[in-house]
C-alpha cells in the first residue's frame, strides 16, 4: 500500500486529521488497534472552544451541532458555600464554549469517514512506525494473521499517551516534562437532568467537585478522591452522598440521581514532549501532551494541534513546501505550554492537596475570593477557559 499520510490512531485527533485531509485532496490512511467500538465506549470531555469548533466545521462535521450541542456563556465557581458565575461572554467580548460530547465528535467524524469511504484499518495488531528519520518512512501491521505494510511520505502520530509513535522515538531525540497529581477523579455518567444549566467547579474542604453535562437529560460528574481508592469503594449511593456533601444547599435540592451508566477512577497528569517533530514523524494530541481536565483542555489542544499539522501537510503535499512542517512543533508548543499553565493553575486552586493542611484551603479560597470580585481577575479565567487565539503571542 502507497498514501500520502498514514495517521496511527483513530481517535477524534486521529479521524479529524483525516477529514482535514481529504477534503484538501491529501490522501491519508489510518491505523488503529482497537474496534471502532472501543474507541467510541471511551468517555471523555466535551467543553468545545471556538476555535475547535471553527475547525470542525472546516472538516464538514458540525452538522449536529446546533441540534444536540448545549452552548454555555458561563460556569459557576462554589466556595465557602456560595456559588459566584464566571460570565464567559461578557468578560471576552461575546465568546462562549459548547458542551458536546467527545464521543459524539469522534461518532461524527466516524461516520464522515465512512461516508466517503476512506480507508480505516481497525483491529491492527504490532503496528509499528519505520524510518520516519528518512524521506522513505512506512508502518507495518498485523491485520487477520497477515502482516501488511503503508509506504508513506509522513506520519501522523495521534495514538494517545500509551502509542507506539512517541515511544519509537530515541530517547536522546525527546525531552518530556511530567507532573503526576496526587488524586484522582471518580466519575459517574447517568442519565439524569443537570443540576444546573451551567457547569459547577467546586472547591470544597472535602475536595473538589465538578457538576457537568453531556445533554440536557444525561448528566456528568466529578469527585476528587485519592489515588488509592478503588471502583468497589464507590457504590452509586456512597457517591451521589459525597457529591451532595459537597455542593450548596441549592445544587443539593435540585440534585437528581439515577443509576450510574459509566463509572471510572482517572489519575490526573500534566505531560509535554519536546519536540512534536522527528523528520517525516509528527505527534500530536495526546501522544503530545497531556493536561488535568480541570481546565477542559484537552481536546481543544488536540484540535489545534490538527490544524497546525494539516496545514502543514497539506502545503508540503501539494505545495511541496516544507515552510509549515518546519514550524510546526514551534508553533504548537507555544499554546500548549499557556493552556498547561492554565490547567495546573486552576488544579491547584480547586483541588484538596494533602501536604498543604488547612491554611492551603484558607488560601485558596482566599484567591478565589479575589478572582470573582475582580474583574482583572475574573477577566483572566474567562480568556483562558474560552481559549487563547491561535494566533496569540505571533
Amino acid at each position: 500500500m502507497r498514501t500520502n499520510v498514514v495517521i496511527v490512531g483513530a481517535g477524534p485527533s486521529g479521524l479529524l486529521l483525516g477529514q482535514l485531509l481529504f477534503k484538501a485532496g491529501v490522501d491519508a490512511i489510518v491505523v488503529e488497534r482497537q474496534t471502532p467500538d472501543y474507541v467510541l465506549s471511551r468517555i471523555r470531555a466535551g467543553v468545545l472552544e471556538q476555535v475547535t469548533l471553527d475547525v470542525l466545521a472546516q472538516a464538514g462535521v458540525d452538522k449536529r451541532l446546533p441540534r444536540d450541542g448545549l452552548p454555555h456563556t458561563g460556569f459557576d465557581l462554589l466556595f465557602k458555600g456560595e456559588r459566584h458565575r464566571i460570565d464567559l461572554k461578557g468578560l471576552t467580548g461575546g465568546k462562549k464554549v459548547m458542551v458536546y460530547g467527545q464521543t459524539e465528535v469522534t461518532r461524527d467524524l466516524m461516520e464522515a469517514r465512512e461516508a466517503a469511504g476512506l480507508t480505516t484499518h481497525y483491529e491492527a495488531q504490532s503496528v509499528q512506525i519505520h524510518d520516519f528519520d528518512s524521506d522513505h518512512p512506512s508502518v507495518t501491521f498485523i491485520k487477520d494473521g497477515v502482516t501488511q505494510t503503508i509506504q508513506c511520505d509522513f506520519i501522523a502520530g495521534c495514538d494517545g499517551f500509551h502509542g507506539v509513535c512517541r515511544a519509537s522515538v530515541p530517547r536522546q531525540s525527546i525531552q518530556e516534562f511530567e507532573k503526576v497529581y496526587p488524586f484522582g477523579w471518580l466519575g459517574v455518567l447517568a442519565d439524569t437532568p443537570p443540576v444546573h444549566e451551567e457547569l459547577i467547579y467546586v472547591n470544597s474542604p472535602r475536595g473538589f467537585a465538578l457538576c457537568s453535562q453531556r445533554s440536557r437529560t444525561r448528566s456528568r460528574y466529578y469527585l476528587q478522591v485519592p489515588l488509592t481508592d478503588h471502583l468497589d469503594q464507590w457504590p452509586d449511593e456512597a457517591f451521589w452522598d459525597e457529591l451532595r456533601n459537597r455542593l450548596d444547599p441549592e445544587a443539593r435540592d435540585h440534585l437528581v440521581t439515577g443509576p450510574s451508566i459509566e463509572k471510572s477512577i482517572a489519575p490526573l497528569r500534566s505531560f509535554v514532549a519536546e519536540p512534536m517533530r522527528f523528520g517525516t514523524l509528527f505527534l500530536a494530541g495526546d501522544a503530545a501532551h497531556i493536561v488535568p481536565p480541570t481546565g477542559a483542555k484537552g481536546l481543544n489542544l488536540a484540535a489545534t494541534d490538527v490544524k497546525f499539522l494539516s496545514d502543514a501537510l497539506i502545503e508540503a503535499c501539494i505545495e511541496k513546501s516544507h515552510a509549515g512542517i518546519d514550524h510546526y512543533s514551534k508553533r504548537c508548543l507555544a499554546r500548549i505550554w499557556r493552556a498547561e499553565r492554565f490547567s495546573w493553575w486552576f488544579t491547584s486552586l480547586m483541588h484538596r492537596f494533602p501536604d498543604q493542611g488547612e491554611i492551603g484551603q484558607k488560601l485558596q479560597e482566599a484567591e478565589l475570593d479575589y478572582l470573582v470580585h475582580s474583574e482583572a481577575g475574573s477577566r483572566t479565567v474567562a480568556e483562558n477557559y474560552v481559549g487563547l487565539p491561535l494566533n496569540f503571542g505571533e
